[in-house]
């Protein structure tokens, strides 16, 4: 069997590694159009901040790791187009195209920061951080600048502005919804980073969107439906979008441009699956799919795929959407459905708050939980956690539950290690099961 990949991030590698075990005399071929492999679109970030020294941190895997496997990395590779009645895909290297066969194809190109229509975008101004080119180009402009405007109040804006603090940069975030991380947390929930992101100088935009930019010699131009805003830079932390230009005309699509898939990752068209940022993402609460690129949804898909390529056996359980983080002094973590978003689902909800302690030794310390669970069924809906305390694991827990379909009487009765000087009588994840009506 010849398996092909297109794409070497999470995805297209953890399916060329869950692959090779699998099926140990397959031929298996990743083709990646970056010079590596394995890039981390995080490490801006991560840089800034001083958690990793330098770019040559910035890979989780190497093409000598991969090709030790028997695992075959053709880089520096453009995908121009696939033939889904041939099976065939055709790729630029050394300005040659090259047509390459398959037995099964795996789409895993992952998705694109410059997907919006906005007047202005191609400006040398703007942060980038999806590769490592522009991760270089980023922290060139970071050193050179002062003023950044951040567009974007979701997880990646937020990491952003906190970085650009610290290095003593002044701050201007614009954001079209009337809060932060709204996709993740209620209002009150992340009130605490808000008002520290206040104390600490970001000035805020809300409901104000990007329709234009202007740029000249010395600034940029951000134009809103209400006001211009100037800055030396801009970094457009909006949501991504898939970065499938190759795709078979044959191959279904969702409006947003995501490729269609089933259960069990297949297109519509026999022998091709797609995973990670190049599809919806099946909802852990509805039948409802959505786009959201997470790299904890890259590499399930990129598991599960595998287990499909000959016969259809594991359904992907969908994504909960957890994320966690720490920004402004605060660990916030997040994980199913807001109370906010409950409006759009039929199911009638509760909501139960605890603030308590992170341990008995170390009561100085405390954690804020929020839970959202369905009033007739009982089952886990949605949690979020902000702290001090490094507290990010317990989303797993409630991420998990939620998965499972855990109601909250079986939380409160959740096993759990006690310690006195890491963790209280009762665990907050009990105690957000114990407090319901």
């Amino acid at each position: 069997m010849k398996v092909v990949i297109i794409g070497g991030s999470f995805a297209g590698i953890t399916a060329a590694l869950t692959a090779r075990k699998k099926y140990k005399e397959a031929t298996i071929i990743l083709l990646e159009k970056e010079e590596r492999i394995g890039f981390i679109p995080g490490t801006l970030y991560s840089l800034l901040n001083g958690e990793i020294d330098s770019l040559e941190e910035a890979y989780f895997i190497t093409v000598e790791e991969m090709e030790q496997l028997d695992i075959q990395v053709s880089l520096n590779t453009k995908v121009e187009s696939m033939d889904t009645d041939s099976q065939q895909v055709i790729y630029k290297t050394l300005d040659q195209l090259v047509t390459i066969s398959y037995d099964k194809l795996i789409l895993a190109t992952g998705s694109v920061q410059n997907s919006y229509q906005i007047e202005g975008m191609e400006s040398n101004k703007i942060v980038k951080y999806k590769t490592i080119e522009k991760t270089r180009a980023a922290l060139e402009l970071v050193d050179k600048n002062q003023v950044f405007t951040i567009v974007g109040g979701g997880q990646i804006g937020l990491e952003m502005a906190d970085s650009l603090i610290n290095k003593k940069k002044k701050v201007q975030l614009i954001e079209s919804m009337n809060g932060l991380v709204v996709k993740y947390f209620d209002r009150e929930m992340i009130e605490p980073v808000l008002k520290e992101m206040q104390n600490q100088g970001v000035i805020f935009y809300f409901n104000e969107t990007v329709k234009e930019i202007e740029e000249s010699e010395e600034t940029l131009i951000l134009k809103t439906q209400n006001q211009s805003i100037e800055s030396d830079c801009a970094v457009f932390a909006l949501s991504v979008k898939p970065n499938i230009p190759y795709l078979d005309p044959e191959v279904r699509r969702h409006e947003d441009g995501a490729v269609f898939v089933d259960e069990y990752l297949r297109t519509s068209v026999k022998n091709v699956f797609a995973i990670g940022d190049t599809i919806q993402m099946q909802s852990s609460l509805s039948n409802e799919t959505f786009y959201i690129s997470l790299v904890n949804n890259a590499v399930r898909t990129g598991v599960v795929v595998v287990d499909n390529l000959v016969n259809s056996q594991t359904p992907f359980i969908g994504s909960a959407r957890t994320i966690g983080t720490k920004v402004f002094g605060y660990y916030i973590a997040s994980t199913g459905m807001t109370e906010a978003e409950s409006i759009f689902f039929d199911e009638k909800i509760a909501v139960t708050h605890v603030s308590q302690p992170v341990s008995l030794f170390r009561n100085q310390q405390t954690i804020n939980g929020k839970l959202i669970y369905n009033v007739v069924s009982g089952k886990i809906l949605g949690a979020q956690f902000i702290s001090k305390a490094n507290i990010l694991e317990k989303i797993n827990t409630l991420s998990l539950a939620i998965q499972m379909g855990m109601t909250v009487t079986e939380l409160a009765q959740k096993d759990y290690f006690f310690h006195p000087v890491w963790s209280t009588v009762y665990d907050i994840t009990n105690k957000l099961g114990l407090m319901k009506d």
